[in-house]
């Protein structure tokens, strides 16, 4: 059926930390398939892996046992370089930190990713004003992040993940730094993104914004529950 295709799957991939002598398992076999057109959450206490499962999805990191795929594709095996530009191309991320770089307004923010990729200025700043202006910041392309409240860091930040015209965004407890009017546009943004075609999956250990997504993934102590 189309719309069902996996756009990233984990099989059986496991995460060992050391910790001098220790060895702490972040993961632990975890297999899931999220696929396109999906919005997920996966929701646990703090500590639960949910922060570490995201980064393989994302592949920002490798596993310590086996695979990931993205778009049909094993891509746990490849360099950092060609992970990043995997990751470039497909994913967008947003973080419950923002990640913004203070010294930069909004409209730079949001074109750096296009940078990366060599997409000329203009076209990058026509961009990201059209993308900050859906955010509902066509006022604040001049402001830097001091200059904007949390909830409009984080559309800011939402804006930079979609620059490149990502399938897939991933967010991580995106709406932990915020209060709740603002985390709960935050979660409008990303039903309304869903609803345009995008993957959404969203990591968090508060309920209420978990039942916004269609799926719930729990994961606890390294394992997936449910």
């Amino acid at each position: 059926m189309k719309g069902r295709e996996p756009v990233i799957e984990l099989e059986d991939v496991s995460k060992i930390y050391r910790m001098g002598h220790v060895r702490v398992w972040a993961l632990k076999n975890v297999s899931l398939k999220i696929n396109k057109g999906e919005y997920v959450a996966v929701l646990g206490p703090s500590g639960s892996g949910k922060s570490t499962l995201l980064h393989m999805m994302g592949i920002l990191d490798v596993p310590t046992s086996g695979k990931i795929y993205v778009d049909g594709k094993e891509v746990s095996q490849l360099s950092e370089d060609e992970r990043a530009r995997i990751r470039g191309k497909k994913i967008g991320f947003v973080f419950q930190l923002f990640n913004l770089i203070p010294s930069l307004n909004a409209l730079e923010n949001v074109a750096i990713p296009m940078m990366i990729y060599g997409v000329g200025k203009k076209e990058r700043e026509e961009r990201a004003r059209e993308l900050l202006e859906k955010m509902g910041l066509g006022e604040r392309l001049t402001h830097k992040p001091s200059e904007l409240s949390g909830g409009q860091r984080q559309r800011v930040a939402i804006a930079r993940a979609l620059a490149n015209q990502p399938d897939v965004i991933l967010a991580d407890e995106p709406t932990g730094n915020l209060d709740s009017k603002s985390g709960h546009e935050v979660v409008e943004t990303f039903t309304k993104l869903n609803k345009e075609g995008k993957t959404v999956v969203v990591v968090t250990h508060d309920e209420d914004i978990a039942k916004h997504a269609k799926r719930i993934i729990r994961i606890k102590d390294g394992e997936v529950k449910e």
